[in-house]
């Protein structure tokens, strides 16, 4: 399966969910569609069939906002039926809501308030080496959720116990809801913030490289004796020029002349892929 070419084929049902929604994270959906697909189709064990057993690898989606890539990636790995989704998503009375929601197979937590996703995942991947499980634990965080306290607690507390079978992944597309994070709450430097912490940290300069992933989730993995980060510098809005890098795509819903700019644009990648 070419996961490059799939992941703008999803990007394009996040916009048409969006649309159809009339609301969405469509900037950060597009920056982190690389890490679900690569997560979900090539690193994890996890599927329809072997998630409501508990032995599967887990995933944790804290920066909850970017739900709609979620969404279409579940979709896409048989967790329930495309057209539903692209049919209910932000409707009444619809389980497909703004953020992750446990009562969808395929979602262990709903997210939304951000810096609770790593704190969580440490707790999950303590009780898996606990119980002697191989399973393992990914969590999906955004750039501007590191100004969160409990995120650097959780942070503390995998080095602390030296899970190796966490990985936790920064979506580092370097803008957020208000501007730019640097502008907002300098982060950097955050890969000497996160190895000061005991963290193994996998520096990817193409976070948007399907390939470039893979060795990262590679490289992770075989690090047994502490926790490690994948940085993953990435393109907010990537896809189209009319979103790429502009903080005011973090939640823009596309009028008819953008949408037709942006769909042309993914389908070109989509076929260049």
């Amino acid at each position: 399966m070419n996961l490059s070419k799939l992941a703008y084929q999803l990007r394009r049902d996040v916009v048409d969910m969006i649309v159809a929604g009339k609301g969405g994270h469509i900037g950060g959906d597009m920056s982190v569609m690389e890490v679900l697909v690569t997560l979900y189709f090539h690193e994890m064990n996890v599927t329809p069939e072997n998630f409501a057993t508990g032995q599967h690898d887990h995933f944790v989606m804290s920066k909850g906002h970017s739900v709609e890539a979620l969404y279409a990636v579940l979709a896409a790995k048989g967790f329930f039926p495309r057209e539903r989704v692209m049919k209910e998503f932000s409707q009444f009375g619809s389980p497909f809501i703004g953020h992750p929601n446990n009562k969808l197979p395929g979602i262990e937590m709903n997210s939304g308030a951000l810096g609770h996703g790593l704190p969580v995942a440490v707790g999950m991947a303590l009780a898996e080496r606990i119980n002697g499980s191989p399973n393992r634990v990914y969590v999906v965080m955004g750039d501007g959720e590191q100004a969160e306290g409990s995120v650097w607690e959780g942070a503390m507390s995998g080095a602390n116990y030296k899970l190796g079978n966490l990985c936790a992944i920064l979506d580092r597309n370097r803008l957020q809801i208000s501007g730019s994070t640097e502008d907002v709450m300098a982060l950097e430097n955050l890969k000497a913030k996160w190895t000061a912490f005991g963290w193994n940290v996998i520096d990817v300069a193409d976070g948007n490289s399907v390939a470039q992933l893979q060795d990262a989730f590679a490289a992770a993995k075989a690090c047994t004796n502490q926790p490690s980060l994948v940085l993953a510098n990435t393109v907010k809005g990537k896809g189209s020029s009319v979103m790429e890098n502009k903080a005011s795509w973090h939640h823009h819903v596309p009028n008819a002349e953008e949408y037709a700019h942006i769909m042309a644009d993914l389908k070109q990648h989509e076929e260049e892929a």
